[in-house]
């Protein structure tokens, strides 16, 4: 199969590119962290009106008519950037809450299972099992949930488990949405942990090329060669993984792609902060906000022990080695 991008899919993807660089570069970056992760509602409608959360809504509903393959492509360009804010569960409201489509509405989920939420406080809809929370429902939410310490100082999170809304119980179930749609937000989240993988790469050869150490640019270390080597022999597996998961939409592809998404986010960033070297420790430095990022994406939505079932399930009932009477031993 062939997944060479469409001169249209290039063009969309560079467009992405090109709005966040000038809407969202390192100086954003940074004042989102100053902030605490909250939501930025104007980049957000910014977002909105660019077609990012209603890309996948038909034409006459008021989206971009395209599809899972093309979505991808935004959010991987979401995760070079580092882009905060529940991206994932507005597009996935698009459509069913008003005002997600458009960037007007900030929509966050409970995936259940004990996972704290994220962005809950700015949020105007929540995302749970079996529907949407809204107006005093989600208020009543809020006001049951508290806020725990966050390994990202770009996500704030808040603890929700146990806490009813209108006399029910909303979390308890372990998938806050069943079947495709829980598929589509764990693709989605790949794709942003595949293009924090790509950035974390292209960090660290940009580094080994500039630092000098012992009069020679790092990068002609065979150690340092060997690195960077083994972050793109991960992120491009995971690439044709996420995009093959996109065409087919077939839920075992999903849970591959998902796994490594993630080993690559989480190695080539902690590859990327060695690179760096004691530089790389520093808060001034960018790498542990990808290293951060990536290990809380990683629990989201499918979990490794949660794609590796239903890989495992994929394979089919296990059959004996041997078709003889004979004990063993």
């Amino acid at each position: 199969m062939d997944f060479q991008l469409s001169d249209d899919q290039r063009a969309l993807r560079s467009g992405m590119r090109d709005l966040l660089g000038a809407a969202f570069d390192r100086d954003g970056l940074r004042a989102a962290v100053e902030r605490g992760g909250a939501v930025d509602r104007g980049l957000w409608r910014e977002l909105g009106a660019a077609g990012f959360f209603a890309l996948r809504l038909p034409e006459e509903a008021g989206g971009v008519g395209l599809g899972l393959p093309e979505a991808v492509l935004l959010f991987e360009e979401a995760g070079r950037a580092l882009l905060p804010g529940p991206l994932v569960a507005t597009h996935l409201a698009a459509g069913l809450v008003k005002g997600a489509a458009e960037g007007e509405a900030v929509v966050t989920a409970s995936e259940g299972g004990g996972l704290p939420v994220a962005d809950l406080r700015g949020a105007d809809a929540v995302l749970v099992a079996g529907g949407v929370l809204t107006g005093e429902e989600l208020a009543a939410f809020v006001a049951g949930a508290r806020p725990v310490r966050s390994m990202d100082p770009l996500t704030p999170l808040h603890r929700a488990e146990g806490v009813a809304a209108g006399g029910k119980g909303l979390v308890a179930a372990a998938e806050a949405y069943p079947g495709a749609l829980r598929g589509e937000g764990a693709l989605l989240t790949a794709a942003e942990q595949l293009g924090s993988a790509a950035r974390t790469t292209e960090m660290a050869v940009q580094h080994a090329r500039a630092r000098e150490q012992f009069g020679s640019l790092i990068g002609s270390f065979q150690a340092v060669k060997h690195l960077c080597a083994d972050m793109l022999a991960r992120t491009e597996p995971a690439r044709g993984a996420v995009y093959a998961a996109a065409v087919t939409g077939d839920p075992v592809e999903i849970a591959a792609a998902k796994l490594l998404a993630d080993d690559a986010a989480v190695r080539n960033a902690r590859d990327c902060l060695q690179i760096h070297g004691g530089m790389g420790f520093t808060w001034e430095a960018d790498v542990h906000l990808h290293l951060k990022r990536a290990w809380l994406r990683a629990a989201r939505w499918l979990s490794a022990a949660e794609a590796e079932e239903i890989l495992a399930a994929g394979l089919g009932p296990v059959r004996p080695l041997y078709g003889g009477s004979a004990a063993l031993g």
